[in-house]
């Protein structure tokens, strides 16, 4: 009996110690859908104190996966740009990385830059923001109904307006 009293007052200064310490991962999956390469940067910085906590740059080739760090769960910006062969950034998306998000999925087409950040049960509203994109050619295209081709709703997740929010959803899973 004493020593489960003895590792009992263990666990609590263990806990006491490293409060806040415990916090789990977000892992970070990167998928190109695009016929070229393209260089990426991927970096957070934590809520409130601006601290980088995140800071990879990776280049992926065509049709190809990466799997790079997890991120720590706590409340910080993840900001992930796209960068053309010239070094020029083409796009970049945003989005809030909460303790309730599960998944951070990057996909990479030569058109556009897609952040889907999928959250578990409990997920706060805080959305993402998305910057706009450089200055460029405008093109007023259409759809086949006469609609722009552009625009979609949002809860597609598939968005190709480049000023659009990054997607999130909410996801659980049962275990």
């Amino acid at each position: 009996m004493a020593v489960i009293v003895g590792l009992s007052g263990c666990l609590e200064a263990f806990k006491e110690h490293y409060k806040g310490s415990f916090q789990g991962l977000v892992p970070i999956e990167i998928h190109s859908e695009a016929e070229h390469h393209y260089d990426l940067t991927l970096e957070a910085y934590e809520t409130g104190t601006n601290r980088q906590t995140y800071d990879e740059s990776y280049t992926v080739t065509a049709n190809q996966s990466a799997s790079p760090p997890h991120l720590e769960a706590i409340e910080q910006t993840l900001r992930v740009v796209k960068y053309g062969r010239d070094g020029e950034e083409l796009a970049f998306k945003e989005a809030t990385i909460t303790p309730s998000t599960k998944l951070v999925n990057v996909r990479l087409t030569d058109d556009d830059l897609i952040l889907d950040v999928q959250r578990g049960e409990g997920a706060d509203d805080s959305g993402p923001t998305a910057g706009p994109e450089p200055e460029g050619p405008a093109t007023n295209e259409s759809g086949p109904d006469g609609s722009p081709a552009n625009e979609s709703s949002p809860n597609d997740p598939e968005t190709t307006d480049s000023d659009a929010p990054a997607n999130e959803s909410n996801t659980s899973t049962d275990e």
